[in-house]
């Protein structure tokens, strides 16, 4: 079987520098911006958001992605154009990457003493704009369970 190469965008990805000494919203926001341009075979601008409501108590984080996003990746990851219409599910393979992207992020990082609780981004992928918003346990050694978790079974 003969491999695709990797377009721009995946090698960009793929060559991202290991972990910079930075903050874990900043790191994860570019990374996020990588991941779905790569992904998503189209440019993406990714923003941090603020003013989110807090879970209570979580053991592992949960995604809140909207109907445009979920509608974005399913049209571009089965090789659509143009985006219409709405998806009536989140597809699980886009939760599998947010998980795989965050657990990188979080292990790559030194334990942070203290981190947000609740992160969102607004995702603009001309012309379509989506939200994305993850909270995270409150235990930062469940967060790394959990991470450690996901990266054995990915």
């Amino acid at each position: 079987m003969k491999l695709l190469e990797l377009t721009p965008a995946e090698i960009a990805f793929l060559s991202w520098p290991p972990s910079v000494p930075a903050d874990l919203p900043a790191r994860l926001t570019r990374r996020l911006g990588a991941m779905l341009t790569a992904r998503l075979h189209r440019p993406v601008q990714v923003q941090v958001q603020s003013g989110l409501a807090l879970a209570d108590s979580l053991l592992k984080p949960c995604w809140q992605p909207d109907p445009a996003l979920a509608t974005l990746w399913l049209t571009r990851r089965l090789g659509g154009k143009r985006v219409a219409g709405v998806a009536s599910f989140v597809p699980c393979s886009l939760i599998q990457n947010l998980d795989g992207l965050l657990a990188e992020c979080w292990l790559d990082a030194a334990s942070p003493a203290t981190f947000p609780l609740a992160l969102a981004w607004c995702i603009e992928a001309d012309p379509t704009q989506a939200m994305l918003s993850v909270q995270l346990p409150r235990n930062s050694n469940d967060m790394t369970r959990w991470a450690r978790e996901v990266i054995r079974h990915g």
